[in-house]
């Protein structure tokens, strides 16, 4: 027993030192920007992976600035709140009606929803401006915000069915009995019990659109309607040899994100944990 234990230890050591290196890996870029992001031009060409000589805002103020950061933030920031709000709103909604009524009407829905999370985005891409200029949706936020609707709605109904079929029929029955309708017996009863798949589909989904580039990129012309992945892009090749303001920039880009990540690490892991044993 105790050969058995020290050998469990040392294998747990060494799962513990290739872990601790490939986390140093992922984390060494984002320090790299980081520290850059204080350097002038002519320090980041001489040499990358030095401390600056002095750590000034200056270069976070004029990336702001040129940037019209907080306009690009505030734009984002709206549609990653609208778009996740549709998404469980009607995810839930669906998968509750399609988990509940067992018919083939519903099992082709189900099945037909798996087939559409296999076709890749950039098929989609030329039908999507085209569907979109036809509903004179194009350069618009209300529109972008209908189209990750569209998108992302099949992930989320399918996790949702998941967890759906766990929970007990006696619940909404009861309170059916007691004079609720089927509307509001998912609204009282059952939405609450979603909480832990709710929480998952919202982060994932946050942080999805919050990041995404492609759909911004074939919707949004207007410059006062840009996101900031978007602004981002377009800010890199603008400003190409100022790599003092690109990595100011990126950082600015990546910081929105990784704070919320750092917030609501537990939901996180606990949603998704929740989400996987109940589904």
């Amino acid at each position: 027993m105790k050969n058995q234990k020290n050998k469990y230890n040392l294998g747990l050591f060494s799962i513990e030192v290739i872990l601790t290196l490939i986390a140093c890996l992922v984390v060494f870029p984002m320090i790299l920007i980081f520290i850059n992001s204080f350097k002038s031009n002519g320090e980041i060409l001489s040499d990358m992976l030095a401390l600056p000589a002095g750590w000034s805002l200056g270069n976070y103020k004029e990336a702001i600035a040129k940037m019209n950061f907080f306009k690009k933030f505030a734009n984002t920031v709206m549609v990653s709140v609208l778009s996740v709000a549709g998404i469980i709103l009607f995810g839930s909604m669906a998968a509750y009606k399609v988990t509940r009524v067992k018919s083939k009407v519903s099992n082709a829905i189900y099945y037909g929803i798996l087939f559409t999370m296999a076709i890749p985005f950039q098929v989609l891409m030329v039908p999507i401006v085209i569907v979109a200029r036809n509903l004179h949706i194009v350069n618009t936020l209300h529109g972008m915000i209908i189209m990750y609707w569209g998108f992302l709605l099949p992930m989320a109904m399918f996790l949702y069915c998941g967890f759906i079929k766990g929970v007990p029929r006696d619940l909404e029955e009861a309170a059916m009995i007691d004079g609720c309708g089927q509307f509001r017996a998912f609204f009282y009863v059952v939405f609450p019990i979603l909480k832990p798949i709710t929480a998952t589909v919202a982060i994932i989904n946050v942080l999805g659109v919050f990041n995404d580039f492609m759909l911004p990129l074939i919707m949004i012309n207007s410059e006062k309607l840009k996101t900031i992945q978007l602004s981002m892009s377009v800010f890199y090749g603008t400003y190409l040899n100022r790599w003092d303001l690109i990595m100011a920039a990126l950082m600015l880009s990546i910081l929105p994100a990784l704070i919320f990540f750092l917030l609501f690490q537990k939901q996180i892991i606990k949603g998704m944990a929740d989400g996987a044993v109940k589904g």
